[in-house]
């Protein structure tokens, strides 16, 4: 049986995957689903109380009964290189795919329904305290007086984006910023604002899970960076940041973060957190599609392994050579 990637042509990180799903025998499909129709195609016939439908690209058919497993990982949107691209056809071609993918047997990593949920920033912060995970004070206002309110009880604080979307449209990531000292919070007005008490952090942590898998890795933070007035206090935009090494995960995280996916019905999250000088562990996101690449490139944690046995549904051989130490289990 097969299984199917959703994802773009340049996505390395699931090039990880792949060369192990390869090396293990399983057979792999890859697709973009911006090239539906055109390099893409699909097909679906309803009949007799049956379904029977089939994906094609580069002139290879598979049928979709023959799925084992579905990865949505950065697929493309759909129908947008087709010749007359449209809002019309990119919801037909959307419906069409999608709808019939669900019509399959196949697990899902991540079930589209499950993703589309869990990329609501508000919802992530609400489940992570439900589940036990400590989350910094947060506030999303278009109420300057109230953005005000908060400041005062929290004087250090940091801005982001709700959704973590460019204002562009580019595709770029917006930086978590400090907030400027004497903010009169007048433009929250203008758009939801989300505000957050700033961690004091002594690490970063990106913690990888895939099923019931776990892989931590750690970043040290220089503290004099994040002190200056209007810093960034992103690890994606820290020069200073690392090297990333593997690192334990404490009981109370690892129990916090699988009650997290099972609630969300999810079988892969990228959770990062913000580690303090007391240890302790503070939830800022889970990214149900994030990337693994950089992690398993600097630590040899075998991610992309873990993500092509979950594909496979079980184990495979042996493994492909690694770049780096072997995992640290969790504890």
């Amino acid at each position: 049986m097969t299984v199917l990637i959703l994802t773009n042509e340049q996505d390395v990180t699931a090039d990880m995957a792949v060369v192990e799903l390869n090396a293990g025998g399983i057979p792999v499909l890859r697709l973009d689903p911006a090239e539906l129709p055109g390099g893409v195609g699909v097909s679906g016939e309803f009949a007799h109380g049956a379904f029977h439908g089939h994906l094609s690209v580069g002139g290879r058919v598979v049928s979709m009964a023959g799925l084992r497993s579905v990865w949505v990982r950065r697929p493309g949107t759909p129908a947008a290189r087709a010749l007359a691209a449209s809002d019309w056809l990119t919801e037909e071609a959307s419906q069409s795919l999608y709808g019939m993918l669900r019509c399959t047997d196949a697990r899902w990593m991540n079930h589209p329904d499950a993703a589309r949920q869990a990329r609501h920033k508000p919802w992530q912060l609400w489940l992570a305290r439900a589940c036990g995970l400590p989350v910094p004070a947060t506030l999303i206002t278009t109420f300057p007086r109230v953005a005000r309110e908060f400041a005062e009880r929290y004087p250090d604080l940091v801005v982001k984006p709700v959704s973590g979307a460019h204002p562009d449209g580019h595709g770029m990531a917006v930086p978590t910023t400090r907030v400027r000292p004497g903010e009169d919070y007048r433009d929250v007005a203008h758009g939801p604002t989300l505000l957050q008490r700033r961690v004091r952090k002594v690490a970063d942590i990106r913690l990888t899970v895939v099923g019931d898998r776990l892989f931590a890795a750690r970043a040290r933070s220089e503290p004099q960076a994040e002190e200056a007035d209007e810093a960034v206090v992103d690890v994606r935009f820290n020069d200073t940041a690392g090297p990333w090494r593997p690192v334990h995960v404490p009981r109370r995280v690892a129990d916090g973060v699988h009650a997290y996916l099972t609630r969300a019905q999810l079988a892969y999250g990228a959770f990062d957190f913000a580690e303090d000088a007391d240890g302790i562990w503070w939830f800022l996101e889970c990214n149900q599609s994030g990337q693994f690449g950089f992690v398993e490139i600097e630590t040899g944690q075998r991610i992309g392994r873990a993500v092509a046995e979950w594909l496979a549904g079980e184990p495979l051989g042996p493994a492909v050579e690694s770049q780096g130490p072997d995992p640290a289990p969790h504890r």
